[in-house]
Parts: structure tokens; C-alpha cells; sequence
């Protein structure tokens, strides 16, 4: 059964990256317990709207955790307080009336801030583009059986392949590190007999362009893996770090 909340927001307010931003106080009144978190600052940005004031501006789009659209750290944990559960599938339930709530921007220097919520992840398209595809010719679609693919790795592959892009776990990290996404990108086309020919070429472009983004390195904090909506593993990271030492001293 739904009840209603009162909550404080204490939410970072920024122009654009050139001017100096700073947290501003709102109130969220009558907010469903069965909402989304999307669907609270809907509300409130509603509000705000009613009152000639500009609203808050934050990423959205399918709003069903599959995008990777939306992104904000809640009182200091990447996507708010519940596990493997993305901002706009976290529900006003996960707080308590009278709570005070600060919601800030992913922090990081490869995401340059756009407005308020809004960062610019577009490094990570650019990462992709460095190498996280196959461009092997291989006509029409072969037949499902025809590339034999162990169950483990069919399973690894999969497992990385969830990785929706968010950047949790860049804004998780205390280095602002990208290695949780680009293993995985790296891992799910490195474990499959699909991927072999670009193997080498894949991990040393992609880590590559990953540090030319400005992305920090990875210290073993694991934050990301816990801050991952989609409970990515870092045995990926392991995994990439082997790939791309063979590659360096082989390729």
C-alpha cells in the first residue's frame, strides 16, 4: 500500500560547465512511496515550473533501467541507496518521511558537465568506437549451432554484455575510473570465437582511447562493481588486464 512522504532536496544547480555551480534547497511534498525517483523530480520540476523557475535539468529516457540514460549520485552513492537498480527504477518507498536528500551530477573529468544532472558521456561512445565491435564479413546469418561456443563463455559473455553504459561506475569510483565498462565491453566480444580476430587490436584501442578520455586508473576500491545496476563483475577487469598485457608484449 502506497503512503505519501515530504522530503529536502538539496540538489546541484549548474548553468553550464563555465559557471560555478551550487546546491539549492526544494521541497518534494506528497510524494507517492510507489513513485520512481524520475517521477519525484517530475513532480517537483512541475512545481517549479508553475512558479516561472527553471527546472532541474537530469538524463532520461526509456526510464526501465535497460538505457543507461539516467544517472545522479544520492546522498553520495551512485543511482541511490538500493543495488543493482538504476535512478529511474528506484522507488520513493527506499526513503522516509522528512528525509533530506542531496543529488548531485556523475563527478569525473571524462563526463564534462552539461547542465545541473546532465553530463556529457559521449567518451564512452568514442571508446566504443575505438574497438568494441566485429567487423568480420560473414554474410547472412550463419546458423546458431554452427560456431560451437562453450556454456562458460556464452555465460561470461552475456554477463559482461549488461553493461547498459550508465557510468556508475566511473562516478563510484575514487579515480574516476572506466575500466568496470570498457572490461566489459572488451570482455563480451573477447571471450566469443566471433571476437578472436580483433582481440589484440581491440583491448590495446580501446584502452587507449579510455585513457586519452582522462578516465582514472582502476586501484581495487571495487565501488564500481557495487555501484553497477547491472551487478557487472570485476573479474572483468582481470580479464582485460591479462588480454591487453599479452597484447602489448604480442601484438
Amino acid at each position: 500500500m502506497s503512503t505519501k512522504i515530504n522530503l529536502t532536496l538539496r540538489v546541484w544547480r549548474q548553468k553550464n560547465a563555465q559557471t560555478p555551480g551550487h546546491f539549492e534547497t526544494y521541497q518534494a511534498r506528497d510524494i507517492d512511496t510507489d513513485a520512481s525517483f524520475l517521477e519525484m523530480l517530475d513532480v517537483v520540476n512541475a512545481g517549479l515550473e508553475r512558479d516561472g523557475k527553471e527546472p532541474i535539468a537530469f538524463d532520461h529516457d526509456c526510464r526501465e533501467g535497460i538505457c543507461g540514460s539516467c544517472g545522479a549520485v544520492v546522498n553520495g552513492q551512485a543511482h541511490g541507496p538500493e543495488r543493482e537498480t538504476t535512478l529511474c527504477q528506484l522507488h520513493m518507498r527506499k526513503f522516509r518521511n522528512g528525509d533530506t536528500v542531496t543529488i548531485e551530477p556523475w563527478r569525473a573529468k571524462g563526463f564534462p558537465l552539461i547542465k545541473d544532472l546532465v553530463v556529457d558521456r559521449s567518451a564512452f561512445d568514442r571508446i566504443i568506437a575505438a574497438g568494441g565491435f566485429i567487423t568480420v564479413r560473414t554474410g547472412q546469418a550463419p546458423e546458431a549451432h554452427a560456431t560451437p561456443v562453450p556454456k562458460d563463455k556464452a555465460d561470461w559473455a552475456m554477463d559482461a554484455a549488461q553493461c547498459i553504459g550508465c557510468g556508475a561506475c566511473v562516478a563510484a569510483c575514487p579515480n574516476a575510473s572506466a575500466m568496470l565498462f570498457v572490461a566489459a565491453k572488451v570482455t563480451h566480444l573477447n571471450v566469443l570465437p566471433q571476437g578472436q580476430p580483433e582481440k589484440t587490436r581491440r583491448v590495446l584501442n580501446m584502452v587507449a582511447q579510455m585513457d586519452k578520455e582522462g578516465f582514472g586508473n582502476c586501484s581495487n576500491h571495487y565501488e564500481c562493481e557495487a555501484a553497477c545496476p547491472k551487478g557487472i563483475s570485476v573479474t572483468n577487469i582481470a580479464k582485460m588486464n591479462r588480454d591487453h598485457l599479452v597484447a602489448s608484449v604480442t601484438g
